[in-house]
């Protein structure tokens, strides 16, 4: 029996379990605590912003950027509704509305041209994702976010590393959000930031985490602190932090694993007919946090997903149904199908397959071959005697 292939794996070694001890026995500031300062300075050098503030989640990053700018009941925010839940939910969160636009098809990322037809007097904000790792059409959406005087916030969550021109995703924007979820590229199991050059935001998002609290150093201090704005407790542990620092150092190679990974994917694929692997296509590099193929029509993804299960690989569908397709939102606001037809067009077609720094020539092979196997499978008959017939 052949070992299973799961969808990812935390890359880890023993600077990771030092860093975590160290933080651990030091037996105090386990809240707030020295990992946390290094952490955000590697963070901010690795970028090349003024200020990156950490929280407990990438969902909280999104939550407390919104709540820096203001945005609330009332406002609309643009996003997509091909993205995981949180980028809209994220909004809801805090009182507005989200409002989708539709994706084009060679990002999947949002479409700049449906994104100004939704521009309106009540718009707060606009809230791009950059899809599986790599750049959405991010200089024309700030060029229309600076246009309709609103902030660009990235949802970089799944773009850590990533570049568009030479420069980083999550720097184009007024703010990104960042996550480091145990299956993001800087993996700290849980975690998020926010990143901006911005010093008054920066200033909000510290409060904000904090309770409102103009001083963080709660613990160092014989007072209570001054609390000036509505907050909560969002923050980073200090040995969550320890675990990105660990990471931070060591994020490159994993990226630089990653592309040599899905290169070979590709390759793999080159002659299966029917599988489209999603690329940077002219927009900068891809980090592939997810690695993700697109199904023809003449072929059954249910099928190629049992396929792969048979064999002991995983695969997983982001995100089908597309947030505004869920039952939270089509019973809050109303959707049907046929709103955002290329959103709904790609989302029934895409497919993840496994992907990590550490994933072996031997995996490569069995995952490739189990989605061509998949593809044969899943492709109906139809479809074979009309090819069949021009032979």
């Amino acid at each position: 029996m052949s070992t299973e292939i799961p969808l990812f794996e935390i890359p880890w070694d023993e600077d990771d379990v030092a860093n975590a001890v160290d933080s651990i026995t030091r037996g105090s500031y386990w809240a707030n605590g020295p990992y946390i300062d290094r952490f955000e300075s590697g963070l901010e050098s690795y970028l090349g912003v003024d200020h990156a503030i950490t929280v407990n989640s990438g969902t909280t990053a999104l939550v407390a950027a919104l709540t820096a700018y203001g945005v609330g009941e009332g406002d609309e925010v643009i996003v997509p509704s091909f993205t995981f839940i949180a980028t809209a939910n994220a909004v809801r969160l805090v009182g507005a509305r989200p409002v989708f636009a539709d994706i084009e098809r060679e990002t999947y990322g949002l479409d700049p041209e449906c994104v100004t037809a939704k521009v309106s007097d009540e718009t707060a904000a606009i809230l791009p994702i950059h899809p599986y790792g790599c750049a959405c059409q991010i200089d024309a959406l700030a060029e229309i976010a600076a246009d309709a005087g609103v902030p660009l916030i990235e949802d970089a969550a799944e773009a850590f590393g990533a570049e568009y021109r030479g420069q980083a995703l999550g720097t184009f924007g007024d703010a990104a959000a960042l996550s480091f979820c145990q299956n993001k590229i800087l993996p700290t199991g849980e975690g998020g930031a926010i990143v901006t050059d911005d010093d008054d935001i920066a200033r909000r998002v510290e409060q904000f985490r904090s309770h409102g609290r103009t001083s963080s150093e709660y613990f160092a201090s014989s007072d209570s602190g001054e609390y000036v704005d509505l907050g909560t407790n969002v923050r980073m542990s200090d040995l969550v932090a320890s675990i990105g620092c660990a990471q931070l150092a060591k994020v490159d190679d994993h990226i630089e694993r990653r592309r040599r990974v899905a290169t070979q994917l590709s390759d793999g694929f080159a002659d299966v007919e029917g599988v489209t692997p999603h690329t940077a296509a002219g927009h900068g590099n891809h980090v592939y946090q997810l690695y993700t193929v697109t199904l023809s029509e003449t072929v059954d993804r249910e099928t190629v997903i049992d396929t792969l299960s048979q064999r002991g690989i995983a695969s997983k569908v982001y995100w089908d149904p597309c947030v505004h397709l869920t039952r939270a939102y089509r019973e809050e606001y109303g959707y049907e199908p046929g709103a955002f037809p290329v959103t709904e067009a790609v989302m029934g077609r895409v497919l993840s397959l496994p992907i990590h720094p550490n994933l072996t020539g031997d995996e490569i092979d069995r995952i490739t071959a189990g989605v061509s196997a998949g593809v044969e499978r899943g492709r109906p008959m139809s479809a074979i005697d009309s090819e069949l017939s021009e032979v």
